[in-house]
């Protein structure tokens, strides 16, 4: 090899992204016209415009899985060890909007800033603070009805106030349309996981697409099926009654994926 550097920036990123990509949707079988300009947070920004339909459990202008997938993969293949990194960011039928990366000289600058910003702030606000602290031992105290212990009244209802994390909603209770094909299909994976001791699960699914699998899989012994997680991580879960062990074989190598935002 020469010793000049490949730079991900160079004149070569925009072919070789443009290549990938439509070789991936073409094996995908979603081929889509790109759409390809720089971003302003310096990454490479692609609208996906698909000329035969959305591949499922996508939608235009929205993120999914599928692009997330996709976006994850494509930038395995193009940060090879001695390139200089460029992030590419897919959307579909859109471009996506910039989303903050981990930049660790801002952080370090954030960090360098705060001790700065919260020692002006208290030499401010020190003055006016001094002389309450001295009056409150004057202020008699509020005692409860029963002359206990002096009523808490500032802490209670700040609690009481503190927002509860929602819930995603059960599909169970959803009324959906009943699609005979795709129930029958729900109903033979759920006697597979039950009868092979195999997990499996529905990713990047709607919500009325997850109602239809719960009640299609009504009355299937040996396997528990429930929705988990939340968003668009939410996936449907078909977990056997006797898990079976994967064979050595088969089992597929852990790929780290913590340098992907390096």
């Amino acid at each position: 090899m020469s010793g000049a550097q490949v730079v991900a920036g160079g004149g070569d990123f925009r072919p070789r992204v443009e290549k990938l990509l439509t070789d991936i949707l073409g094996l995908m079988g979603f081929p889509a016209r790109l759409d390809l300009q720089d971003a302003t947070d310096g990454s490479l920004s692609v609208a996906l415009h698909f000329e035969s339909g959305t591949p499922p459990g996508v939608e235009p202008g929205k993120r999914s899985q599928v692009l997330d997938s996709l976006q994850f993969l494509l930038n395995k293949m193009l940060h090879r060890p001695g390139v200089e990194r460029r992030w590419v960011m897919l959307g579909a039928g859109a471009h996506p909007e910039p989303r903050p990366r981990r930049d660790a000289a801002a952080q370090q600058q954030a960090a360098a800033a705060a001790p700065v910003t919260s020692v002006a702030q208290a030499a401010a606000s020190a003055p006016a603070q001094q002389p309450a602290r001295a009056a409150a031992p004057a202020q008699p105290q509020q005692r409860n009805a029963r002359g206990g212990q002096p009523a808490q009244q500032a802490t209670k209802p700040a609690q009481a106030q503190a927002p509860a994390k929602s819930a995603e909603a059960d599909e169970r209770t959803l009324q959906v349309e009943e699609d005979p094909a795709f129930r029958e299909a729900v109903r033979k994976l759920a006697e597979k996981s039950a009868s092979l001791g195999r997990f499996y699960a529905f990713a990047a699914m709607k919500t009325e697409d997850r109602a239809r699998v719960l009640k299609a899989v009504e009355g299937v012994g040996g396997v528990k099926v429930a929705a988990e997680g939340e968003g668009r991580n939410r996936r449907v879960v078909f977990t056997p009654a006797k898990p079976a062990p994967m064979p050595k074989r088969s089992l597929l190598p852990d790929d780290d994926e913590d340098d992907v935002d390096a």
